[in-house]
């Protein structure tokens, strides 16, 4: 497989210079003014893109049972985004940075990009580049659409069954997201809430998994009067990951842990009922 090949000619694809710089992924739902004039070179479907103007109303979350990839919610890097932009088949694409990545990487593989399980489309050792694509449905669904050129983000490969199972088992399918409220220290640890909605809080219980933009994390409490939870970095985590960075009001991309969706299913199921009788 040819993978020393340069990212030149898909980065100036990206670059194009008729293309109005963009200081955020959801910029491209709102175009700046004063652009209608410029001279396009090339086609972006207009009904793809027009479903991100859609608001689907969801009265309870949608998990997807499917598990391709899995993670551990040990983040092995922060890398850095480097581009965001459309496609030509009407979805986006993101060109990120890493240090440590694409050692062994190949395309068609899973890295969780803040939480959100992406697939390799391009990469490029030297440079220590890739690509992923980002549909529609993905923006919506998560706090990515807030990223912007040098944001950092979360990253990590997906899990090898020689890897050492570190955090807790989360698969990338993001559940939905939540809002800081507040940030508050104590010594060199800090302190987080996070407001979410009922339809995910219910998950939700103190001292169990939570994956906060791909991190494994330990809940402490949760606040059902106030819709939110809180959790605790230690100083050691706040170095390595990207919540610390994120200011109150922000979004993070929230995976409750998956024995509570089926332990879940299995009581609506009535299986235990069976199993009783």
């Amino acid at each position: 497989m040819a993978i020393s090949s340069s990212l030149t000619p898909f980065s100036k694809t990206l670059a194009n210079p008729f293309f109005p710089k963009l200081s955020t992924i959801s910029h491209l739902l709102n175009p700046p003014p004063n652009t209608h004039n410029l001279k396009f070179t090339f086609n972006l479907k207009a009904p793809r893109l027009s479903l991100l103007l859609t608001t689907h109303h969801n009265p309870k979350p949608k998990f997807n049972s499917t598990i391709r990839s899995l993670f551990t919610g040990i983040v092995e890097d922060m890398g850095e985004v480097r581009h965001v932009g459309s496609s030509n088949d009407g979805g986006f694409t993101m060109r990120i940075h890493t240090k440590t990545l694409l050692e062994d990487v190949n395309l068609g593989d899973s890295i969780s990009v803040n939480g959100t399980c992406l697939t390799v489309t391009r990469f490029d050792t030297q440079l220590g580049e890739f690509v992923v694509g980002l549909s529609p449905e993905t923006l919506r669904k998560t706090s990515l659409i807030e990223l912007k050129n040098g944001s950092l983000v979360n990253l990590e490969r997906a899990l090898k069954p020689s890897t050492r199972m570190g955090g807790h088992f989360v698969q990338g399918h993001v559940d939905g997201t939540g809002e800081i409220v507040t940030k508050e220290r104590e010594g060199d640890s800090l302190w987080v809430k996070v407001k979410t909605a009922p339809e995910l809080l219910k998950y939700i219980v103190p001292k169990g998994f939570i994956a906060v933009d791909g991190t494994s994390l330990t809940v402490v409490k949760v606040f059902d009067e106030e819709e939110c939870f809180n959790f605790m970095l230690v100083d050691y985590t706040q170095q390595k990951v990207v919540i610390p960075l994120k200011n109150v009001g922000q979004k993070v991309n929230l995976e409750v842990d998956i024995l509570g969706k089926y332990v879940e299913r299995l009581l609506s199921s009535g299986f235990v009922n069976a199993m009783i009788s």
